[in-house]
């Protein structure tokens, strides 16, 4: 409407100047005197001025008479309640019981390794050997004198038993058949100790001292050996979240590396809070028949901590913030047929935070309509107009 008006006053005024105007600047361009050149461009400078003031006072009148073009578009949606299930946020790593690096018992030179990388082991399997330094030797003889200690003592006790003897001579055989069998069985511990076994069922997965090497007790590594069935991850919660993250909560599990998300479970978390970062510890059980989760692999965590079956979730983007520091929201209220309402501002509680949504605990009800796009524009009590109305926004 008001450029409809500035182009017809427009038009009118060139209509009814313009010819004499053209007459009268091509009459000063054939004079070709520079005086009546300047005099004529010094009169139409005039005239624009004159013009521009005209269509200035018509601009004036339009913003007076034209109130639609005061009223903002904005789009709204309806609030709805629906269930909010919070998801705290949390990394971990891939960790087993069952990875060990073995070291040896006995001081000696590593003699024979039976096992290689990648060799699948059992239970008590015997993986190294160390040369036992003589013990062998040893045992055979302490064998020799055991043996005849228990000959003689079963002959004195066949005595003791028919009363023949002395009771010292027969708890002399005794002492010393027991004492002979003690330090056999302490050489055959000493011997146990020269001999690597498996801890557990599983896979080598590294050798790392080689055949022929001097090896030290409890110092050299040996190798490694881990078993990948019984998995779980790690990860350390703040302790804030102590009486939310228990055992039994849903766990959604995603390795980026491998493109994989899952669902489980805690299964177990602990009672002790670590005082250097105020956390601890829970554990998540991961099933890994494909074998293709590594300890130390990392894992993003979201566990359920909180839920609220009846929530109203809103954008944050819409709300505000006072002087005092409450938090409002617009709403649009008494809406006519031509979709023009007032914008009522609303002070309004908040909770916890998903993505770019919130929720809200008190101010907003059920099927409240709501100001998204100018929401931060509108001023409360001003009428609106809704461009859009997206009921399903938070579907």
């Amino acid at each position: 409407m008001k450029h409809i008006l500035v182009i017809l006053t427009l038009s009118i005024l060139f209509t009814s100047c313009g010819e004499d105007k053209k007459n009268t600047v091509e009459k000063a361009l054939e004079s070709n005197n520079l005086e009546i050149i300047r005099k004529k461009r010094a009169e139409l400078v005039d005239e624009q001025q004159a013009l521009n003031d005209k269509i200035k006072m018509l601009d004036d009148k339009i913003s007076v008479l034209d109130t639609t073009k005061n009223i903002p578009l904005i789009t709204t949606f309806k609030a709805k309640t629906e269930e909010f299930n919070h998801k705290l946020e949390l990394q971990g790593n891939v960790t087993t019981k069952n990875l060990m690096t073995l070291t040896p018992e006995y001081n000696g030179i590593l003699t024979n390794m039976y096992v290689k990388e990648g060799q699948q082991v059992s239970k008590g399997q015997t993986l190294a050997r160390i040369d036992d330094g003589g013990l062998s030797q040893q045992l055979a003889q302490q064998q020799i004198q055991s043996d005849l200690a228990q000959t003689t003592f079963e002959r004195q006790k066949r005595l003791w038993d028919e009363k023949i003897g002395s009771e010292i001579q027969f708890l002399q055989a005794k002492s010393t058949y027991q004492a002979q069998q003690e330090a056999v069985n302490q050489i055959q511990q000493q011997i146990a100790k020269t001999i690597v076994k498996a801890p557990f069922s599983g896979t080598i997965d590294a050798v790392i001292t080689e055949q022929g090497s001097v090896v030290a007790a409890g110092q050299t590594q040996l190798m490694r050996i881990v078993n990948l069935d019984n998995m779980y991850i790690e990860t350390e919660v703040p302790e804030r979240y102590i009486n939310n993250i228990t055992e039994g909560k849903n766990v959604e599990v995603n390795f980026p590396v491998l493109g994989k998300t899952f669902t489980a479970k805690v299964r177990q978390t602990s009672h002790v809070i670590n005082p250097t970062n105020r956390t601890f510890r829970a554990e998540v059980a991961i099933p890994n028949k494909e074998k293709d989760l590594k300890p130390n692999l990392t894992a993003r965590l979201k566990i359920n901590d909180y839920t609220n079956e009846n929530a109203i979730m809103i954008p944050q983007s819409i709300i505000s913030e006072n002087a005092e520091g409450e938090q409002y929201v617009y709403v649009v209220k008494d809406k006519n047929a031509k979709n023009q309402g007032t914008a009522s501002r609303v002070i309004i509680k908040t909770g916890r935070t998903q993505g770019d949504n919130i929720e809200v605990l008190e101010g907003i009800t059920d099927n409240v309509e709501l100001i998204q796009e100018g929401a931060r524009s509108v001023k409360d009590g001003q009428t609106v107009e809704v461009l859009i109305i997206d009921n399903n926004k938070n579907d």
